[in-house]
């Protein structure tokens, strides 16, 4: 077992390297850690099917030909040297037996299961069999099981052959610039804290929007839903980092113990607290049942108790085939406490906005300002601050270079993904049934009434500039 996190790793598996994951994101993650001197000298790729070396090269140009902004060729070079395959099944003892023999003595190899979860198991197991586990760490793709029960399946799994500070659970999301630039912001500048609280804060919105559809993962879909895909991990961790305490320390541990504490805070909501939604055409999908059930918009209340947080509303939003793609945070702050001028008020006095992507990173305080001429009545602005540049670093080679490295700060721990499971299942346990809306609409008209009393929903615009 791996007893701690501060040796750096010597090899990198890849589990899922002819997949489509690997093709999209993982090898211009690959080309990019190698053009900045952070990849080991030992890289491997396995894959069942019958590949050859030099097929997964070829799909390796071919990745990074249609996924990458512009390639370093030395780099390509030398990832090409060191990149070597072992192909066979996942459940056979030679598959593993090749492995060892290719990681060539390394003292703390990191395998990367970018494999179907269904996957998890087996392949844990048989890491420790073969003794491929030894100093190793493990990165897990999610989905991390579908309800609580399955997630504990793979935990158990995983910690049978790892210690805790060797696994490493993967939510790309929180690799993005934008969602580090939210926990930054928020820790980084002293102004923030006095007002963020019950007392000043009158509700957050966090809304997740994506104008494409399910894109041919219809089959894989209908095993998820908008909550299983992106609630139960990226939704959850942003509230979480909206909400929670200062950390006590630096280290990773310090930073998502104060995450758990508000997943435990988290009060289940009740049938009230949920909006379920489907677009219509959802059902002529490959893949999808013609009486399917499976939400592709859901909108949900939730409440901390917490003593920061009592009273104040947490609204989620997320939802395939609305108007734009994107992700945006919206705190509303309390109105002042006397009406000084004869005017009639906007839904919001003064807010703050986060922009996550995906087209830029974006920080907006709006205001009131006078406008011009004689009547004291005023107008919205917003102070606002944007870097529009392209993300310099990719989430996974974020995320691969930091579980390498061991820092466990962007991966979730067994007990957060558990109790967002938790969670999870008590909301589609008690949720209405899917209401069908329009693509290119924002949803069910229900979820209005949800935020009714609050300034209604907040509609991030196309870009992520200054809001009309």
């Amino acid at each position: 077992m791996h007893d701690g996190n501060s040796v750096p790793g010597d090899a990198l598996v890849v589990f899922g390297i002819t997949g489509d994951l690997a093709f999209k994101k993982i090898f211009p993650a690959l080309e990019n850690l190698e053009r900045r001197g952070r990849l080991p000298a030992i890289v491997v790729g396995v894959a069942r099917g019958g590949t050859t070396r030099d097929e997964l090269v070829a799909r390796m140009r071919a990745s990074l030909a249609a996924h990458s902004d512009g390639v370093d060729p030395e780099a390509v070079r030398r990832l090409e040297a060191k990149l070597q395959l072992v192909d066979g099944d996942y459940r056979d003892d030679a598959t593993f037996a090749s492995l060892r023999k290719a990681l060539d003595g390394a003292t703390c190899p990191c395998h990367y299961l970018a494999i179907p979860p269904s996957l998890f198991v087996p392949v844990t197991g048989k890491l420790g069999s073969s003794g491929c586990a030894s100093g190793a760490r493990v990165v897990v793709e999610k989905p991390l099981g579908r309800d609580l029960d399955s997630a504990r399946t793979i935990n158990r799994a995983l910690q049978a052959v790892f210690d805790e500070s060797a696994i490493f659970r993967i939510d790309h999301f929180l690799g993005k610039e934008p969602v580090q630039n939210l926990l930054y912001f928020r820790f980084a500048n002293s102004f923030i804290e006095p007002v963020w609280n019950r007392t000043h804060v009158e509700s957050v919105q966090i809304t997740m929007a994506e104008k494409f559809g399910v894109e041919g993962r219809g089959r894989l879909y209908e095993e998820l839903g908008a909550v299983r895909d992106v609630v139960q991990n990226h939704l959850l961790q942003v509230l979480a980092i909206l909400a929670m305490e200062p950390p006590v320390g630096t280290g990773p541990e310090a930073m998502r113990d104060e995450k758990m504490k508000v997943l435990r805070a988290i009060r289940h909501p009740d049938r009230r607290g949920i909006v379920r939604g489907q677009y219509r055409g959802y059902r002529d999908e490959d893949g999808v049942g013609t009486s399917s059930d499976i939400e592709t918009y859901a909108a949900l209340r939730f409440e901390i108790d917490s003593w920061r947080w009592a009273d104040v509303p947490f609204f989620v939003r997320t939802g395939k085939r609305l108007p734009v793609t994107a992700t945006e945070v919206m705190a509303t702050f309390r109105r002042p406490p006397q009406r000084l001028f004869d005017e009639e008020l906007p839904p919001r006095a003064n807010y703050l906005r986060f922009r996550l992507g995906p087209d830029r990173v974006a920080i907006a305080l709006g205001v009131r300002v006078k406008a011009s001429g004689e009547a004291m009545s005023g107008r919205e602005t917003e102070l606002f601050a944007c870097n529009s540049n392209a993300d310099e670093m990719t989430p996974y080679e974020r995320l691969l270079g930091d579980a390498m490295r061991g820092d466990a700060t962007l991966f979730a721990r067994q007990d957060s993904v558990e109790v967002s499971w938790e969670i999870v299942d008590a909301l589609l346990a008690s949720g209405p049934q899917a209401e069908p809306y329009d693509s290119g609409t924002w949803g069910p008209t229900a979820a209005d009434r949800m935020v009714e009393r609050y300034g209604g929903w907040y509609d991030p615009p196309a870009q992520g500039g200054c809001a009309p």
